[in-house]
């Protein structure tokens, strides 16, 4: 029997749900990688995982995907690891970079932007723009040291009233109930044993990682999550009818 392939994120955010998959016996069942966001995106995209722990706004481009778990990559306010820096107040800010590592986080800015902070700004490739959007680890203890920092999940929060998910657990075909039931254990798995995770980490001076992990990052699929990403899409829809 071949093996389901599964693509799981690198930042230290996913790592609860890797520790879950290597403690279980489901591990014997899967082939797993892991990848930057947008590559999970790519991989689930082009039939080259089974399973992804895909961003929001890549679901557009699966077709007949299925969101086969009840944990997810959200936050509900601040998530201190997705943000748009800048050298100036957002109201000033004319052009932006966008993270080559992120789908989600780079429309959920698009979004905020222009709905939210109601700017129109020009997105660029340049290193020399006014705002740039970063996510994952490399944003720790960031915030601290550059002019202005924005933390997306929280300007969701404050736009919408919803929390917000990032990245879900996603397949482009049908599997079995019984694996996916044994998949969901699994991730539940780590993340009961987010205290023994801990004490595995190595010490991070840049970030409390007993809060970023615990508080910080929200794991629950929620109903008021599926509902935010029913809006997400909604909006993302919206831009790319405004950009064709």
């Amino acid at each position: 029997m071949s093996r389901i392939r599964v693509s799981a994120v690198s930042y230290t955010n996913t790592k609860p749900f890797v520790y879950g998959l290597e403690h279980s016996g489901i591990m014997d069942e899967i082939d797993l990688t892991l990848d930057i966001p947008s590559d999970c995106a790519r991989k689930l995209i082009d039939n080259k995982a089974d399973i992804g722990l895909v961003p929001v706004a890549a679901l557009l481009n699966i077709p007949g995907y299925k969101i086969l778990s009840d944990f997810c990559i959200g936050a509900n306010g601040a998530v201190n690891s997705v943000f748009i820096f800048s050298t100036k107040p957002i109201g000033e800010v004319k052009t932006v970079r966008l993270d080559l590592q992120s789908r989600t986080s780079n429309a959920l800015a698009r979004i905020l932007l222009r709905e939210f902070w109601k700017v129109d700004v020009v997105f660029s490739d340049s290193p020399d723009t006014d705002a740039y959007v970063e996510i994952g680890d490399r944003t720790f203890g960031k915030a601290e040291k550059v002019p202005f920092a924005y933390d997306l999940a929280e300007a969701w929060k404050s736009f919408t009233g919803l929390p917000f998910a990032f990245a879900v657990w996603a397949s482009n075909r049908e599997l079995e109930p019984s694996f996916i039931t044994r998949f969901n254990e699994a991730l539940s798995y780590g993340l009961e044993h987010r205290p023994e995770l801990l004490k595995a980490l190595p010490p991070n001076p840049d970030i409390d990682l007993e809060d970023y992990l615990l508080h910080k990052i929200d794991y629950a699929l929620t109903a008021d999550k599926k509902e935010a990403i029913d809006l997400f899409l909604s909006y993302l829809k919206q831009i790319y009818a405004i950009s064709t």
